[in-house]
């Protein structure tokens, strides 16, 4: 008799998922079950921490270079975007037009489907990317290292909104997709340990620039963290439940949040 009992998930399987999944890293996928989901689903703050690591580095370059902190911001949202193939940014659009349809649950997904872009996720593409930049601008206008810092800390909280989504009781809209792959694989106690963990991590990066920033970054994250949910919980209303794009809109909500919350106070 054949044993058809899935090999156990190893960190490898996880980290590979959640990069395979979450960039165009060339992270091949070896796994694509539930217990490899739930690896990969849990590690993916740690793909953000990769993804905005990145981010900051080109933000970084383009103000040692003389381009000033406006470049710098552009450069930095483009690499998440680069790294993604765009793919969270298409998911708020998408998402943007559902919800903007008034359509019930089915039609509304259906729209979403659809591979052209209707006023509605224009807007909104627009301006959550002038916010972005907005946002980085003025960070890196305060100084190079709270620009980095900030783009590391809202690209952890972006997947770590993710993390939140995959938790168990929050069914996914369609039978098919990243969305159905996911859905529900977090364990309902790790997902408020993560969201603690990316936090702490939050207050660390602004523990490098001063007692106060710590705090401040922190809460910049919580706030990430509490913007993404309350979008879920409106998702979740609307649709029945997360797809691949919802997870885009939630992780774009959660990054914009995050970098309008580092900028003020």
């Amino acid at each position: 008799m054949t044993d058809t009992t899935p090999a156990r998930t190893t960190p490898a399987h996880a980290l590979r998922f959640a990069f395979g999944t979450l960039t165009v890293l060339p992270v091949p996928l070896t796994r694509w079950d539930r217990p490899t989901a739930r690896g990969g689903m849990l590690a993916a703050p740690l793909a953000g921490l990769a993804v905005g690591a990145c981010a900051a580095a080109a933000g970084g370059l383009f103000l040692l270079l003389g381009g000033g902190p406006l470049l710098a911001a552009v450069a930095t949202v483009a690499v998440p975007a680069v790294l993604t193939r765009g793919l969270h940014l298409d998911g708020l659009a998408d998402v943007a037009d559902g919800l903007g349809s008034g359509k019930p649950a089915e039609q509304a997904l259906a729209i979403m489907k659809q591979s052209d872009i209707g006023p509605f996720g224009v807007i909104t593409l627009l301006l959550t990317l002038l916010g972005q930049v907005a946002a980085l601008t003025a960070l890196f206008t305060t100084g190079g290292a709270y620009g980095a810092l900030g783009a590391v800390t809202a690209a952890l909280t972006a997947r770590c909104a993710l993390t939140l989504a995959a938790r168990a009781g929050v069914p996914a809209a369609r039978p098919e997709g990243l969305g159905a792959a996911v859905a529900g694989v977090v364990p309902v106690r790790a997902a408020p340990v993560v969201a603690a963990a990316a936090c702490c991590l939050a207050g660390g990066a602004g523990a490098l620039l001063g007692p106060y920033r710590a705090a401040h970054f922190a809460l910049a994250a919580l706030l990430g963290l509490a913007g993404g949910e309350l979008m879920l919980r409106h998702c979740r209303r609307r649709f029945g439940g997360i797809t691949g794009d919802v997870f885009g809109a939630l992780a774009e909500t959660a990054l914009t949040i995050t970098l309008i919350g580092l900028t003020l106070g």
